[in-house]
Order: C-alpha cells, then structure tokens, then sequence
C-alpha cells in the first residue's frame, strides 16, 4: 500500500468506532483524491470499493455513505476519481479514469486489515460501469455489485439526451462517429471472463439510468453462463426511500460477505 498510497489525513468521523481518512494515491502517474473508512478491529474484515455515479461535483462521495457501509464492518475505499477535489487529471467517464477505481482496489487488496479473500466492489450509477471493469481486471474481487448501475454507455447516450454534451465533450464525439470510444466503455461483451459473484439491484422506475441496463448486464451473463442474483423493485426510481435503501444495503453488506474467495 506504501507503494501507491502518498498521503492518509485523518478527518473527523461520524461514527466513534470508525477512523475516516482523506487519502492521496497514484493513480497512471497522477494524484487522485478519495475517502477511505476503516472500522477500528482487532480482526481482518472485508473490504468494499465504493465507486460513486455522476462527474465533477455531481454524485461526489458522501461521508454518510461510505459511515453506512463501513459501519456493516467493511473497510471502504471510495475515489473521487481524478481531476476532483484537488486530484490530477481530467475525469472521463469510464475512460482513462477507469484506473482510479483499479488502484483503489490494489490499495485495499494489500490493506493490512483487510481479509484478501473477501474483496469487494460496488457501482452505483456510472460507478456500475466501472465496478465491471474493476472486477473484470482483478480476479481477486469476490462479488461485485451493480446498483441502479450503467452497463452501456450506448445506451446512456440514447437515453439520457440531457448529458449528450457532456458525453460528446468528454468521450470526443458521438456513438456513431466514434463506436470504439462508447464500446471500451461498455464491458458487456467481455464478461467470460468475470470471476466474481454478481448482485444487480434496481429500481424499474429509474429514469436517470432505466433498467434495462440491468437486464442487459443480467442476459450478458446468463448468455456466458455465469450466476447472477437480481434485486429489482418496481416502485423505486434512482435514489430508493431512505429507510428501504438503508434495509436493502443491510441485505446487500450481507450477500457480500458470503462471497468469498476460495
């Protein structure tokens, strides 16, 4: 961790039993920002990579998120991603970026208090794209999570007309005048080669990221045979009642933590 880690800053926590941190890493030769939580044990716990949706300031991490889950007795790491909060680079959607999120789960692979075996990754929104290219590159990852989470850009591009500018300005041009660029950003045609157990949960009144993108990472994977469990609800939208959101992450800490790494 000494090797990508540059700066750890403990920050006031919420929660009494859990240490929060601002921390530095590499990430490609650039400075990348993010939180990680660590619950104070004398046991090696399970490790989750949180890797939030939106860009810039839009979907940033929240304390209170990361306090959730960590508080189910993970230790959390969760990037800014870079180009925010005082990180290099510039962030690009599921591109280069993609590398922030696979250092973060380095970093939390040789964590000292973390169990190896019981490495986990979760996407909410954009962070679903990511959190497939996160397990596709680390074998190591034990279950992977998709929650309300974008499996394919094409999709998002068709369907999200307000964010075609961003996604033009920051992917460089459309669908059809650069597929290449839309298609390393859609994993779904990789995932033979995904060794991870996999949860889908969404909301199937989701208008920011409809649930098709959750039935087409669930045929993907029934198509290359491998097990996939779906939670979808069919009165819930993006962001679920915060009482059922905070029931169903309890539900969700535990499905992981029966994953784990032979």
């Amino acid at each position: 961790m000494q090797n990508r880690m540059i700066h750890k800053q403990k920050i006031p926590s919420p929660h009494p039993a859990i240490e929060l941190f601002l921390i530095t890493y590499w990430s490609e030769g650039l400075k990348v920002k993010g939180y990680l939580a660590e619950p104070v044990s004398s046991h090696p716990l399970p490790g989750l990579v949180y890797l939030r949706g939106g860009i810039k300031n839009v979907g940033m991490v929240r304390i209170q998120r990361l306090i959730q889950w960590a508080s189910e007795g993970f230790v959390v790491i969760a990037p800014f991603y870079r180009g925010n909060k005082g990180g290099e680079g510039q962030e690009d959607f599921a591109g280069r970026d993609r590398e922030d999120a696979n250092t973060a789960c380095e970093i939390l692979l040789q964590h000292p208090s973390v169990n190896p075996k019981s490495v986990h990754v979760l996407g909410f929104s954009r962070g679903g794209v990511m959190a497939l290219l996160v397990a596709l590159k680390h074998k190591e990852v034990a279950s992977l999570i998709s929650w309300n989470g974008v499996t394919d850009m094409f999709l998002t591009y068709e369907e999200r007309v307000d964010l075609r500018r961003m996604m033009k300005r920051v992917i460089g041009g459309t669908p059809n005048k650069y597929p290449d660029r839309y298609r390393f950003r859609t994993p779904l045609d990789q995932l033979c080669s995904i060794q991870s157990s996999v949860l889908i949960i969404h909301g199937a009144k989701d208008q920011h990221v409809s649930i098709e993108h959750a039935y087409r990472l669930e045929r993907a994977l029934l198509e290359q045979s491998k097990h996939v469990d779906t939670w979808y609800y069919s009165t819930y939208d993006h962001h679920f009642p915060p009482k059922r959101q905070q029931q169903i992450l309890q539900q969700a800490a535990q499905w992981m933590k029966q994953q784990v790494k032979e």
